[in-house]
């Protein structure tokens, strides 16, 4: 029997998961599908790629993954089955036969992530593993402001973590935007990829700048310093969420 190439849009709770990449003796979520898949189609082969590696802790509302398994069940039913027997905390919203040209990680376009702030003064426990609590007044004007500097095609080393060793960190941000919804603040950054810990890192110098504890003028000397000292604080890993992706 030949494999099947399926495309997957997956939708998951990062915060019971170490990321989208299998990791020896961790769960995962590339690890907890492909391991269901091969028990239950009874392929050893079968593999899943994704076409982002989101971090620890970081969750997801459109990722998309290619899944190759050898089964006779048709396309239109996997994403019934795989619902039907994965855990809580991964749902497979639409599963697709891919055009013959599809390229998982090289087809991709843009991708946006969403960054959840919630800035009352009680934690929000029904939404606690899925957002920042920051209770503090944020200045949304001024983190537009510095958020501005941070669109277009550059150098975003500064914004990176050291443990990323990509040989280009030339990225493209196509928009940045701050928005307040009542107590809530949400940083979406919309580009054609992001290094390790990217959108994190600049969230949490946004935050800084909202805060006053730097200007929106320093964004573009923080860029220019190429050097992720320069750059504010580390957002947690919980208040991100990858929101699409398109090829």
């Amino acid at each position: 029997m030949a494999p099947k190439k399926i495309r997957l849009h997956i939708a998951y709770d990062g915060s019971g998961f170490h990321g989208w990449q299998t990791q020896p003796g961790l769960r995962t979520v590339q690890g907890t599908i492909v391991d269901f898949c091969r028990s239950f189609f009874n392929d050893s082969s079968a593999r899943i790629h994704g076409a982002s590696r989101t971090d620890a802790g970081v969750s997801a509302l459109g990722q998309v993954a290619l899944l190759i398994v050898r089964t006779p069940i048709p396309i239109d039913n996997i994403a019934r089955v795989l619902n039907e027997h994965l855990p809580w905390d991964i749902a497979i919203v639409s599963a697709h036969a891919p055009p013959r040209e599809f390229d998982i990680i090289g087809g991709v376009r843009k991708k946006l992530y969403r960054y959840s702030i919630y800035t009352g003064p009680v934690r929000p426990v029904l939404h606690i593993r899925h957002c920042w609590h920051l209770p503090v007044n944020l200045n949304i004007d001024e983190m537009n402001r510095a958020a501005g500097h941070l669109v277009g095609k550059m150098n975003f080393i500064s914004f990176a973590s050291a443990a990323d060793k990509r040989k280009s960190t030339v990225r493209t941000v196509f928009r940045c935007d701050v928005t307040r919804e009542d107590e809530w603040v949400h940083v979406d950054i919309e580009g054609d990829g992001f290094l390790l810990h990217m959108v994190r890192n600049i969230t949490g110098t946004l935050t800084d700048i909202g805060m006053g504890k730097m200007s929106p003028d320093d964004m573009p000397e923080i860029i220019k310093a190429e050097d992720r000292t320069a750059a504010g604080t580390k957002a947690p890993a919980a208040g991100l969420c990858l929101m699409w992706i398109k090829h």
